[in-house]
């Protein structure tokens, strides 16, 4: 019998999307209604309210291979503003995708292995390989500080035509600042529940007509709220300088540093969870412990540095052609002992039970180095008009594993203590280096002043070298390979504010394209990821179909969309030959529901919903028998508000939902084969002093919900939400 939670996009689903259009449009009638207001700017310049654009709703993305106004784009897009990270104070990338619906840090990590830094689910899919920075991929397990950060941009669905090798579930950008015409001083500091400490500043410094300096600083110290022994300390600066701006020859030259030294949170025990069993008499009958319970040990440490050099040349030739040249040049060197509770097996010791504290070990670096050379062009033939993005891209990423290793030891279940002595092991070293080369070409073609199409190819020419050592030889591979990703879409015009599309796209995941690995044995666990150098490539077809409305003077953007994303070639282990082989398939579909912008002048929205239908084909399902795909919720729901009561007095609230998580099927039992769904509210209030001076009042879960975040592959440990919580910030301006 048919799941009837994993049915195609319904008439249901259809006529919600056609009421949203349908109330779209009579929206548009409201625009004349809206209050107008001039705002005075020195006494020379009047500049209406009407005309500004909403900071909550970029009207465009970043990078020069989106060409499109973000309303006339094809795809799912969300833009995480400025504002909205400074309002939220979200201070980390897994924070400010809380924004997004569907994306999140669901899933903890392998039985043997936590996850470190963003690892980000999108669409049922990991989408931590698909991070990018100003367009270029970020790699590395860490977490990332949003200090130097002016927008985050969320595109869903296949985005191998963008970037090449990609998650099957779209791609994260985290946009720079970048050195503007003006000087000026913004810095704060803040202070929080458990002992949370954070100041930043932000000074851009005018030198001339054409140029400018801007430096970024960060310093964040404090303990985790909730948790034991689990604190963090990480500081950054950020320095740019832009010459020619405003003219047609432009340079900026960035760098970036940061470095964080903390104490890294292994989870919880899940233990007296819901659904959770236990053939030890004790465990069987125990209370849930403590979700403050701290199962590392004391040495156990994260040590992150990055380092990161850009450069950007742009010269525009005329109004409707701009050459654009990126180079950058990135290492992140990271080393960490992280522990990790299982509770697989056990032993009984004085009414004690103990289980296995697994010691998660890794000294690694990161490299890349890359040139990327774009030219976009705006030219009409036989009366259709054209604008192009086309380029070449030189990429060599690096990664090299140090020995390091420490032995398993064993620890008490329900009262564990930190202080013991880890144990050197043995450790091997693995190094793994891809050179691609990168040419793609996109056309968006203005048919009629109502129709357009686009299309995009992209084609990447790759070769992985992976040299490993482990206790049972060595091994030495290499892949290679042309990956042909692509798009196509067409959008109509209803009206000057709305428009229909749809728009179908192709992307792939090469064996080593996730983390470099790669093995030619079929029994091997890391085939399990598709890292064979036998396999195909992963691949992703997405088709959707959607309507954007663009109201009020272009300051608040609806949106609507249904999506169908196919992924083929997916490894599954064969319980008969005891190999791993390509013959799974997975589907992820549903629709999503958006809004960006401004309400009215004082009441400003970022909120959106996704319903996720999702199924897999021979591939690894859920625990409770569904098939649907794991850590992945069905309905989620996201919204931020904020209101300007008064003219110096601003307060704001959200509310986010996240649907039940299913854990994956696998021999583990008696451990919960899912956890809850949850809403969690948070507020801000902030009052402006003085022109140079505010305050602002963060409270997050304010009814102190208690909720699981995340679990773990096999559901034995779960990391605990985050409880109340508040941060105090003052923000000066100069």
């Amino acid at each position: 019998m048919k799941n009837k939670n994993n049915v195609s996009p319904s008439l249901k689903v259809l006529s919600q999307v056609t009421l949203f259009t349908g109330l779209s449009g009579m929206m548009i009638g409201a625009q004349g209604a809206e209050n107008t207001t001039s705002l005075k700017k020195n006494d020379d310049i009047v500049v209406t309210a009407n005309t500004l654009p909403s900071l909550y709703a970029p009207e465009k993305l970043s990078g020069t291979k989106f060409t499109s106004a973000i309303a006339d784009t094809t795809r799912t897009v969300q833009v995480v503003p400025e504002k909205v990270l400074h309002e939220q104070q979200a201070n980390t990338l897994s924070d400010a995708l809380k924004n997004s619906p569907g994306v999140g840090a669901f899933f903890s990590g392998e039985n043997g292995s936590s996850n470190m830094g963003d690892a980000i689910m999108m669409r049922g899919i990991d989408t931590s390989n698909s991070i990018y920075v100003d367009g270029v991929r970020d790699i590395g397990s860490i977490t990332r500080d949003t200090f130097n950060t002016k927008n985050i941009e969320i595109i869903k669905g296949p985005s191998g035509s963008d970037y090449g090798r990609t998650a099957p579930s779209g791609s994260i950008n985290m946009e720079s600042k970048q050195p503007e015409l003006y000087t000026g001083v913004d810095a704060s500091v803040g202070y929080g529940s458990a002992s949370e400490r954070r100041g930043t500043l932000d000074y851009n410094q005018m030198i001339n007509d054409t140029t400018a300096f801007r430096v970024n600083v960060m310093g964040d110290k404090g303990n985790t709220k909730g948790r034991n022994n689990v604190d963090h300390e990480k500081y950054g600066i950020a320095p740019s300088i832009a010459f020619g701006l405003g003219t047609s020859t432009r340079l900026y030259l960035d760098y970036l540093h940061v470095q964080q030294d903390s104490t890294p949170d292994g989870g919880v025990y899940t233990v007296g969870l819901h659904g959770y069993s236990s053939t030890n008499a004790l465990l069987n009958g125990a209370s849930s412990v403590s979700r403050k319970t701290f199962y590392g040990t004391d040495s156990d440490y994260e040590h992150d540095v990055q380092d990161t050099f850009t450069s950007r040349f742009e010269h525009d030739f005329n109004d409707n052609l701009t050459l654009t040249n990126t180079t950058r040049w990135s290492e992140i060197r990271q080393s960490y002992l992280l522990s990790a509770v299982m509770g697989r097996t056990f032993t009984q010791q004085n009414g004690e039970v103990y289980g296995t504290r697994l010691m998660n070990a890794s000294n690694t670096v990161n490299k890349i180095l890359t040139n990327q050379t774009n030219l976009t062009a705006k030219f009409s033939t036989l009366g259709v008009a054209h604008t192009v993005s086309t380029g070449v891209e030189l990429t060599q990423e690096n990664y090299n594993s140090y020995p390091y290793a420490f032995a398993s030891n064993s620890v008490d279940l329900l009262h564990p203590f930190s202080d013991i002595t880890v144990s050197p092991t043995t450790g091997y070293a693995t190094r793994g280096r891809t050179n691609t080369l990168g040419v793609y070409a996109f056309d968006t073609l203005a048919l009629t002043d109502r129709l357009s199409v686009n299309g995009g190819l992209r084609v990447d020419s790759y070769q992985t070298h992976y040299i490993a050592d482990s206790a049972t030889g060595h091994s030495n591979l290499k892949q290679s390979d042309n990956l042909f990703n692509w798009k196509i879409g067409a959008l109509y015009h209803l009206t000057d504010n709305g428009n229909v599309y749809a728009n179908y796209g192709v992307s792939q995941q090469p064996p080593g394209g996730v983390d470099f690995k790669l093995t030619n044995d079929s029994t091997d666990r890391t085939s399990r990821g598709g890292e064979n150098i036998n396999f195909s490539p992963e691949k992703a077809e997405t088709a959707e179909v959607g309507t954007k409305w663009s109201l009020f003077n272009k300051k608040l953007l609806l949106s609507a969309a249904i999506f169908r994303t196919n992924i083929k070639n997916d490894a599954e282990l064969d319980a008969t030959t005891n190999e791993y082989v390509q013959n799974g398939s997975k589907r992820v579909e549903g629709y999503e529901l958006s809004a960006a912008g401004d309400v009215t002048d004082r009441i400003h929205l970022m909120a959106g919903y996704a319903q996720q239908n999702s199924r897999t084909d021979k591939t690894s399902s859920t625990n409770d028998g569904s098939t649907a795909i794991p850590f992945t919720p069905k309905h989620s729901f996201t919204s931020w508000a904020t209101w300007d009561m008064v003219d110096n007095v601003t307060v704001g609230v959200g509310a986010r939902y996240v649907g039940t998580l299913h854990k994956i099927k696998d021999g583990a039992t008696g451990t919960p084969s899912s956890v809850g769904h949850y809403w969690v509210a948070d507020s801000m209030a902030a009052w402006r002093i003085n022109p140079n001076l505010d305050l602002q009042l963060n409270v997050y879960n304010l009814t102190n919900k208690k909720y699981i975040a995340a679990l773990n592959r096999s559901g034995y440990r779960y990391t605990p939400g985050a409880p109340r919580t508040w941060m105090l910030t003052a923000n000066v301006h100069f």
